[in-house]
């Protein structure tokens, strides 16, 4: 994430930020043009100063403060770029599912901000009725009495229990689980990995490719997820994979090195954004050193990415033990899943083609 400064006051400002803290001006987001702008008021609607007074409108969930994304004004659209792909959401007059239902809007919005500039194909419902990516929030009955509400993804929909939005449940889930990070922009993450899978894998013409790198994925999935849940992860599993999760099937193991993926290409922005330089005072090596300058986004090699982020962790890590919190980056990359990143990375750009085979 990227930083961004008020046009009105010059004030440095955030991407969740409503107004200027300093000057008070209104803010909105322009994702076309992925930038932040200070806003004057031009009847029921606004003049957006980063783009001229061009005239823009708050998507219709900025109502509920929920989104600070911006519309044309001329747009037939009432949602933005990132909430028109909601096809549910929860009862808001139930109790916190408001205050809940935010941090999820929160977290996707973060999402979209990096899809959109990676220029990946973002189809909602309109676009394409039978694929398209959209998602329903859904609350668990409070007697227990409905269906169990599952996170997950099938053909486009992506389902989030809004449960995961209340800290103390998601904490004791990840205990439950066994699992080292377990965040609502995590969730995001992973998700729209699976959907990827079918875009650009499936649909793109690339399953020959990701079989070699990920395996065979014409394996029974419920099979799969029942041994891994029954047995749990082989015991060698950070060899060749992410997370332990990401042993149970070929599937999972793509959804969660995309959402790996898009963790270090977003933290490196938010690194040069502040013109992070890591060089430890007492190490001779090259491979502790990064200077992150570059913009990670773009279609460029891999290399210098991955140079940079193993820096940066160590840097990182050490700054939240310090604090005494555990680590932010708690995951090791082995070589054989520094490849597999690297993959996404070439799959993103559509540089496949390109790509070394495995051997």
């Amino acid at each position: 994430m990227k930083l961004f400064a008020c046009q009105n006051c010059g004030a440095q400002v955030y991407f969740e930020n409503r107004f200027c803290e300093f000057c008070q001006s209104r803010l909105g987001y322009l994702p076309q043009k992925r930038i932040l702008t200070a806003l004057s008021p031009a009847g029921d609607q606004w003049r957006a100063m980063a783009r001229r007074g061009r005239r823009v409108r708050f998507c219709a969930n900025a109502a509920f403060d929920a989104c600070n994304w911006l519309v044309a004004a001329e747009s037939q659209d009432d949602f933005c770029a990132a909430c028109r792909h909601n096809r549910m959401i929860p009862d808001l007059s139930a109790d916190d599912h408001l205050n809940r239902w935010r941090s999820m809007e929160f977290a996707k919005h973060r999402l979209f901000y990096t899809l959109i500039k990676l220029d990946l194909p973002l189809a909602n419902r309109v676009d394409d009725p039978a694929h398209g990516l959209v998602f329903d929030f859904l609350a668990t009955a409070p007697d227990g009495a409905g269906p169990k509400i599952m996170t997950g993804h099938e053909d486009g929909l992506i389902t989030l229990n809004l449960d995961e939005a209340d800290d103390g449940t998601r904490e004791r889930l990840r205990t439950v689980m066994g699992e080292p990070y377990r965040t609502l922009l995590g969730h995001f993450r992973h998700e729209v990995g699976h959907y990827y899978w079918d875009v650009l894998v499936r649909d793109g013409g690339h399953v020959q490719a990701c079989r070699a790198v990920f395996g065979d994925d014409t394996l029974d999935y419920a099979t799969a997820l029942s041994q891994h849940y029954q047995f749990g992860a082989p015991a060698d599993w950070q060899i060749n994979h992410v997370s332990a999760y990401a042993s149970a099937h070929p599937w999972e193991d793509f959804a969660e090195t995309w959402a790996h993926y898009l963790h270090i290409i977003d933290t490196l922005e938010t690194a040069s954004a502040f013109g992070l330089r890591v060089h430890p005072r007492t190490a001779d090596t090259a491979s502790l050193q990064a200077k992150i300058d570059f913009d990670p986004h773009r279609n460029g090699p891999w290399e210098p990415v991955i140079k940079a982020w193993l820096p940066l962790t160590f840097a990182m890590n050490s700054l939240a033990r310090s604090m005494g919190a555990n680590d932010l980056y708690p995951f090791i990359l082995s070589s054989a899943v520094i490849d597999k990143l690297g993959f996404i990375h070439d799959l993103v750009h559509g540089n496949l083609a390109d790509r070394a085979p495995v051997v």
